[in-house]
């Protein structure tokens, strides 16, 4: 499992697609934002720039849950390599461990990146409670968004793959609030963005640096949407296996 743990990380640091989507988009977003609207503007009492480092972070974790580990999924069922995976002495729950373990460390690489960059580079001012609590939040937070990943990974093509992965990533973080606080779209929006996974995912993190914490509402919400992923994710594949 370790040295499954290892390939799968060289495979992610190998591609391109994971820098682009969860380090390099998140920061120059960020600093574009900050630099527009203004260090000194607040969001529900909260520094702006505190705010929007939150949001791309979480940007980020989407980004390399939902492109990254649904395409390399897609990649290795379409190849025949879950196949091979199969018929060798690798246990199946080693294989899936793994995939979980690797995409964590990916995600953490992720989180530390955007705060190094938050905290040297803009000076956001925070204490080491709330770096630490923000970093726990949005690590474990990714879970359904991992389970997502694998959901749209179990598509027959990888090019259909590639293309519903960048969609449902632009809608969730755009609906959720990640590229522009919720307070300045529309009545009907801000109601759906409420029951949307990416925006209970951001508001933990907006609720920990304004001095409160994740909401119960939003924890059920993204536990809910863990469970029908993955849910729906094996019994596509189990349906898969089965023809």
């Amino acid at each position: 499992m370790i040295a499954q743990c290892k390939a799968e990380l060289l495979r992610t640091f190998r591609n391109r697609r994971f820098f682009v989507f969860s380090m390099i988009m998140p920061a120059i977003f960020y600093f574009i934002f900050t630099s527009t609207i203004g260090d000194n503007a607040e969001v529900g009492g909260v520094a702006w720039k505190a705010y929007y480092l939150m949001s791309m972070t979480v940007f980020g974790v989407v980004g390399a849950c939902v492109n990254t580990l649904s395409i390399k999924f897609a990649q290795e069922r379409t190849q025949g390599w879950i196949r091979m995976i199969e018929i060798t002495p690798l246990p199946s729950s080693a294989y899936v461990i793994s995939k979980i373990v690797s995409q964590a460390i990916v995600n953490l690489i992720t989180i530390i990146f955007m705060f190094i960059v938050g905290g040297v580079i803009k000076g956001v001012d925070l204490s080491f409670t709330q770096w630490l609590t923000c970093g726990l939040w949005i690590w474990l937070g990714a879970l359904p968004f991992m389970a997502l990943g694998i959901l749209i990974g179990t598509m027959k093509s990888v090019e259909v793959t590639q293309v519903v992965a960048q969609i449902v990533f632009m809608a969730t973080s755009i609906v959720g609030g990640l590229w522009f606080p919720i307070q300045s779209m529309p009545k009907l929006m801000q109601d759906i963005a409420s029951y949307s996974p990416s925006y209970r995912f951001g508001q933990g993190a907006w609720n920990l640096i304004a001095g409160a914490g994740p909401s119960l509402t939003g924890i059920l919400i993204l536990a809910g949407y863990l469970i029908v992923f993955v849910l729906l994710s094996s019994y596509i594949l189990k349906k898969q296996k089965a023809v």
